[in-house]
């Protein structure tokens, strides 16, 4: 019996869509299970570029279904729904990143597009969708990084109303085929933020020099070079600080795709650690018969479990999003900060089981060990999304406001918003609902009670103990206690979705005996901390909590992992 927690192409069937996105989710992940198994890793092996996968896209009309919002649709099925964007993400990353790729710097390269008042642009964005085109965003450079103040790509004007653009940018994905591609430059003659211009590009065109593809893969992430490109105003985006909000407010789209794929990975790595596992012989046992074993196994199905329902309830809190509703300021960078690294934590408990298995040619986990690395380290590092959290946690944790209640968002509605966001700044002053509630609805949960404890000791920290002006320079302080705060967001949106999905009670208290535990881990790493004042030594030591030990329950959910032996294999 499959487990309904877990994605298994034997027994999808995503009946909470409509028919369309059912038709296409299904065929998409038909063409994969087709292909099969080897020639899957062939490809990932011999980086070949993705042009079957794209071929096969372009005739269902996927990317051009799911990607044209309806402002710019050309039949009823098109729109920029979330959900069913998650939902694809997972299935990408279940068979591999590559695939993903394309797909993820696509709706960054769309991103600009969607947000501009150009109707031609918009228009030339759609045409090319329908044709099954690729698109590219066009914002770092090789000195500069994404440091969207430090731009080379210069825009000089050429006294006709348009502009001639020179400059490089580099790490840019899909840059050898799309035929979009959004850049950020700036103009010659004007200083400061008054001279941002987002603008289209057709990498296609002579004065577009591709330079090469600067990573081993099939992901071809490019450098390329303009020289005197002619920019006209059909071409022009945004100008001003409008440029640069659109900048982030892509971001703000894209990195959410992150959490989703990282879960696909850990899904298809996590059949085929616990097959192998149950089923070598050692010592005269099976491999799963060992305690330690039974630990990491478990741990990592619990892991999983939580990425998957953290991830869900934001995607309604993205859908909900307004000019007076933006928590998901908060959701976004957690589900790509705190929900991809959980996802190397997996693939990392699995490797220690299956140890050498992990390294084989012909297992999908050879890949998905590497590939788990990259998604933390996109859209800005664990580090900066770190950071960006800390601007939300003295309201979230103390300062809670009135909201009408969220409600699961899988209905076929366009998510305008998101291309509507408006200036990004203002992050201080974003409120949150009271988060005390979703424990409050288990607190006869042991582990879900004694984590309540120590969410409530942060609270008390960031009241009477919190970093002062000069500690707050010391972001090696600040971001200890990041991630302390990070798992009270975790476990909130964790206990809202179990709650909206009735989840099996066992599987939840095992999640959250390692949510104490890594509170606790947390908590002492404050504690060595070297600016960590007496007080905050003394604070981080009396938030150690041993999670609520129950070998029933424990035994429950091992049932629960074994059961996932031969569930789903690929086929050859």
């Amino acid at each position: 019996m499959a487990d309904p927690l877990l994605f298994n192409p034997r027994t999808y069937d995503p009946a909470q869509f409509d028919p369309d996105t059912r038709r296409l989710l299904r065929a998409t992940v038909d063409w994969f299970e087709d292909r099969g198994k080897r020639r899957l890793i062939e490809d990932y092996r011999s980086r070949a570029w993705l042009a079957d996968f794209l071929a096969f896209a372009s005739e269902e009309g996927l990317f051009a279904t799911f990607l044209t919002p309806a402002s710019a649709a050309g039949h009823k099925d098109q729109r920029w729904d979330t959900a069913r964007i998650a939902a694809l993400n997972e299935i990408f990353g279940f068979y591999g990143l590559d695939y993903w790729y394309a797909w993820q710097v696509t709706i960054l390269g769309l991103g600009p597009v969607w947000q501009s008042d150009n109707a031609a642009a918009r228009n030339r964005a759609a045409e090319l969708l329908a044709q099954g085109e690729v698109f590219a965003f066009g914002l770092s450079e090789k000195t500069h990084g994404a440091d969207i103040y430090s731009t080379d790509m210069l825009l000089t004007p050429d006294g006709d109303g348009g502009f001639r653009a020179t400059g490089s940018k580099y790490y840019i994905g899909n840059g050898n085929a799309a035929g979009l591609v959004s850049v950020f430059g700036r103009r010659a003659d004007i200083e400061g933020p008054d001279g941002y211009v987002f603008f289209a590009v057709d990498s296609r065109h002579p004065a577009y020099h591709l330079v090469k593809n600067v990573v081993d893969s099939s992901k071809y992430v490019s450098e390329f070079r303009l020289e005197d490109y002619p920019v006209g105003p059909d071409d022009v985006l945004h100008t001003g600080r409008a440029a640069f909000d659109a900048a982030l407010n892509t971001v703000n789209v894209g990195k959410f795709n992150l959490c989703t794929a990282s879960i696909g990975i850990c899904e298809h790595a996590m059949y085929e650690a616990v097959t192998h596992a149950h089923n070598r012989i050692l010592y005269g046992r099976p491999v799963t018969a060992f305690p330690h074993v039974r630990r990491e196994l478990a741990d990592a199905y619990v892991r999983l479990v939580g990425m998957k329902l953290f991830s869900d309830r934001a995607v309604d809190y993205f859908r909900s999003a307004s000019p007076d509703d933006r928590r998901y300021l908060l959701f976004n960078p957690m589900t790509k900060m705190k929900v991809t690294t959980e996802g190397e934590k997996v693939i990392d408990l699995m490797w220690d089981v299956i140890a050498a298995k992990g390294f084989e040619k012909d297992t999908y986990f050879a890949q998905a060990a590497v590939e788990i690395r990259g998604l933390p380290k996109l859209e800005g590092t664990v580090h900066v999304n770190l950071a960006l959290i800390l601007k939300f946690m003295r309201n979230h944790l103390l300062h809670p406001a009135e909201f009408a209640a969220v409600p699961t968002r899988l209905d076929a509605a366009d998510d305008t918003f998101l291309f509507e966001q408006g200036p990004a700044r203002g992050l201080g002053s974003v409120r949150f609902h009271d988060w005390r509630p979703a424990y409050d609805a288990y607190a006869g949960v042991p582990n879900v009670a004694r984590f309540r404890e120590q969410a409530d000791a942060l609270c008390e920290f960031v009241a009477t103990a919190a970093p002062d002006e000069e500690q707050s320079r010391d972001l090696d302080l600040l971001l200890a206690v990041g991630q302390l705060f990070a798992l009270v967001v975790h476990g909130q949106l964790i206990l809202e979705q179990a709650r909206l999905t009735d989840l099996d009670e066992d599987v939840l208290d095992e999640l959250f005996s390692v949510l104490v535990r890594d509170f606790s881990a947390f908590a002492v790493e404050l504690h060595g901390k070297d600016s960590a004042t007496v007080d905050q030594q003394r604070w981080a030591l009396g938030a150690v909590r041993r999670p609520v030990v129950d070998e029933a329950r424990s035994g429950r959910v091992w049932e629960r992992v074994e059961a996932l032996s031969g569930a789903y294999e690929m086929a050859p």
